[in-house]
């Protein structure tokens, strides 16, 4: 599909910088697909939307402090993201603005003793960079690296301790995302609790949020991006309630755009959710048919990317670009510490 399709205008003041002080206390956009309607709410009704048997799935990926800051020989300045270590010697693939230009074994010199030596390219998207320091490499990259927020929250002196806390779901709990599985910033136990008093379970997978979640679409058509392959892991406890689910009647509602991909790369031609590991590059578009996930919620996001694709594979792509039309014309607070949407 054309890329151009899935373009809108929004004034940089609705991208929200701060979070809620009350992480439901979000707006939500109940967009109900087969009526082309949708209703102005607030997540903290979330329960009021869905049904007894239904299911929601959440993803329990937990951010990582994976954005360094160093220095090359010459003195100037360069940002490592961290995606994925190789092995146990230190080596990873990491993604850095201008680093196909750097010499392979120049060293970048961080904080607190730490040190990168370059390595080979790997493929497109990635570099590898082989991290040492004099005591724990563990604790040291805790110690040196930067919770990496999204561009379009301005931090020029980085995180702030509210976005140590507020930069993470509270379903968090297997490290290694370099974003956060922002649909999940909006839960609280307080409303997992009111969702459990309806008969409403939540299960949780992981999709280790990589850059094929947020890489911009270079391409004019979505047919011809393609994007690094992401780690997911889905338990026997998890498919198991999810079949449970479907067997009485319940809907899978999918936490978010990241769960929604791991749930769809895996779902069997009737809907089944085999438990199991792997990597997934799918890319959902407009004609993609779904086939184990019954609603969606989520968050508001970035025009002409791959996110707003698979929101628009799954509602409608006249009837999405019509309620994010009736969004900013409400001003909604959008992406990662914005609003959510509900689609059912």
């Amino acid at each position: 599909m054309d890329l151009g399709v899935l373009d809108y205008s929004l004034d940089p003041s609705l991208i929200a910088q701060q979070p809620l002080p009350t992480r439901d206390a979000s707006r939500l956009l109940v967009v109900e697909r087969d009526a082309g309607r949708w209703t102005h709410d607030v997540v903290q009704h979330l329960d009021e939307w869905l049904r007894p048997g239904d299911v929601l799935v959440a993803n329990d990926a937990e951010v990582f402090a994976a954005r360094l800051h160093g220095h090359r020989p010459t003195g100037g300045a360069i940002e490592v993201l961290l995606v994925e270590a190789l092995d146990d010697d230190g080596t990873w693939h990491c993604i850095a603005r201008g680093a196909g230009r750097i010499p392979v074994g120049e060293e970048i010199t961080f904080g607190a003793g730490l040190r990168g030596t370059w390595g080979e390219r790997l493929g497109d998207a990635y570099r590898a960079i082989r991290l040492s320091c004099d005591g724990d490499l563990s604790a040291t990259l805790r110690a040196v690296g930067e919770v990496p927020l999204p561009p379009y929250i301005r931090r020029p002196d980085g995180p702030s301790p509210v976005d140590l806390e507020r930069y993470q779901t509270m379903f968090a709990r297997t490290p290694g995302a370099i974003a956060a599985p922002t649909a999940g910033l909006h839960f609280t136990p307080e409303l997992i609790a009111r969702l459990d008093a309806r008969g409403i379970s939540c299960v949780s997978l992981t999709l280790m949020v990589g850059p094929a979640t947020f890489l911009p679409v270079r391409t004019e058509s979505l047919d011809d991006h393609s994007v690094p392959p992401e780690r997911y892991a889905i338990s026997a406890e998890t498919a198991g309630a999810i079949a449970n689910a479907r067997a009485r009647g319940g809907r899978v509602v999918a936490v978010g755009t990241t769960t929604a991909r791991a749930l769809e790369s895996v779902a069997t031609s009737s809907g089944h959710i085999p438990p199991g590991a792997g990597r997934t590059s799918l890319v959902i578009a407009p004609g993609h048919q779904f086939r184990a996930v019954d609603a969606l919620f989520t968050n508001f996001h970035l025009p002409r990317s791959s996110l707003l694709a698979l929101v628009a594979a799954f509602a409608g792509t006249e009837t999405i670009l019509a309620a994010y039309r009736a969004a900013t014309a409400s001003s909604y607070r959008f992406y990662s510490y914005g609003d959510a949407m509900l689609i059912v």
